[in-house]
């Protein structure tokens, strides 16, 4: 027999929909970072757009920085609401 115990959490309908936010803003951001090495790959393959190609690796690269902001905030919105839906 199994010891599984189960665990009830009503985490409301304010927290879904920030959350639903959120992971909409970070899939945009994985999707403009994913054009910006793309284009920036078709890019490498003629010589006149290196440079081109180059700042788009950077504007990538850049964005990458963004992901964890997203994550970040986004726990920090929660949990303030999640506070002040205790009080």
């Amino acid at each position: 027999m199994s010891d599984c115990k189960a665990l009830d959490v009503d985490i409301g309908q304010e927290h879904i929909a920030i959350q639903r936010r959120y992971d909409a803003l970070g899939a945009v951001n994985d999707l403009l970072i994913a054009v910006w090495f793309l284009i920036g790959s078709f890019f490498f393959l003629k010589e006149s757009l290196t440079t081109d190609g180059t700042w788009l690796f950077i504007l990538g690269s850049a964005q990458l920085l963004i992901k964890p902001l997203i994550k970040l905030i986004s726990l920090i919105h929660v949990g303030r609401v999640f506070k002040r839906a205790k009080k």
